[in-house]
């Protein structure tokens, strides 16, 4: 006889209203299509286009709304700044999905969600200029995230792996950097023919490991033009941001199809920056609602 696996209490941690720990969501909360955002100010942004709403949560910097658009139904989740709150929300989503909360056991049948992340990034190319639309083709982790999970080497690309780390010449005490791939039908459905396509890098910060100095010396000044000449199978990195290697990777890994697309707001290349980019995201998140 078969028996299932019971999570216990310090592993799936529900509250007392049966909701999950961080999110503060009940399974029946979710949609299928999710859009996640990195500003809980952004999730009001985004619902302002719904039709319905049907539940909003807050809890820390976890903000989710609910709702139908143009008769689909989205959740939109906040997940805050970095690769280890996207551990959480993925994580967490996951359980809601594919775990019975009652009796705290896997559901028999796989419940697959989509996942586009919306967010704002720095451009490293000449063809980043501000206001680009990059999509995340594979994202390239310094944040180590994913050396954490069993079955990493399965969903990440080797290959590409170790050209990134032979071209820049890696220090291996910053730990293994790793190459998570989006879903490839998602990225045709969201990117189309009208956002740039390339490598993103996710870093664990938003100065020193984006080459950023301000009063610390960097451990490496010449990473950002290394990182620039970069070229893969044609393609070349486009941006820095901090969350899309985490998302494709676990998404990946659980069986989700997942993908980030950002709006250049910085130009690392051009030292330009706009800090006004709030007035023009919500064309982005348009296109993302019309086609998930």
């Amino acid at each position: 006889m078969n028996h299932k696996r019971v999570f216990p209490p310090s592993e799936l941690i529900i509250n007392a209203d049966g909701s999950c720990f961080h999110l503060h969501l009940k399974p029946e909360q979710l949609a299928d299509r999710v859009i996640l955002v990195g500003d809980p100010a952004r999730v009001d942004t985004v619902a302002a286009h719904f039709d319905t709403r049907e539940c909003e949560v807050q809890s820390r910097e976890f903000r989710t709304i609910t709702g139908t658009y143009q008769g689909k139904r989205i959740t939109c989740q906040s997940h805050g700044i970095g690769c280890d709150n996207i551990d959480i929300v993925m994580n967490e989503l996951d359980t809601l999905a594919n775990i019975d909360y009652v009796t705290r056991t896997e559901n028999a049948t796989h419940r697959t969600l989509t996942c586009v992340r919306i967010g704002t990034c720095g451009g490293l190319q000449p063809f980043t200029p501000t206001g680009t639309f990059v999509a995340s083709v594979k994202s390239i982790g310094f944040d180590g995230l994913l050396n954490y999970y069993g079955g990493r080497n399965d969903v990440c690309d080797l290959n590409m792996e170790t050209a990134f780390k032979q071209h820049m010449k890696w220090d291996p005490i910053k730990g293994a950097p790793y190459v998570a791939v989006a879903d490839i039908n998602l990225m045709q459905q969201i990117a189309q023919d009208d956002m740039v396509r390339g490598y993103t890098i996710s870093c664990g910060g938003f100065y020193g490991p984006q080459g950023r100095q301000i009063r610390l010396p960097l451990a490496d000044p010449t990473q950002n033009d290394k990182v620039e000449t970069f070229e893969y199978e044609g393609m070349k990195v486009c941006n820095y941001e901090m969350e899309s290697s985490a998302l494709a990777g676990l998404a990946a890994l659980l069986g989700h199809r997942a993908m980030t697309c950002c709006m250049v707001i910085a130009n690392r290349y051009a030292q330009e920056m706009n800090t006004e980019y709030k007035n023009n995201i919500d064309s982005l998140i348009q296109k993302v609602l019309d086609r998930i």
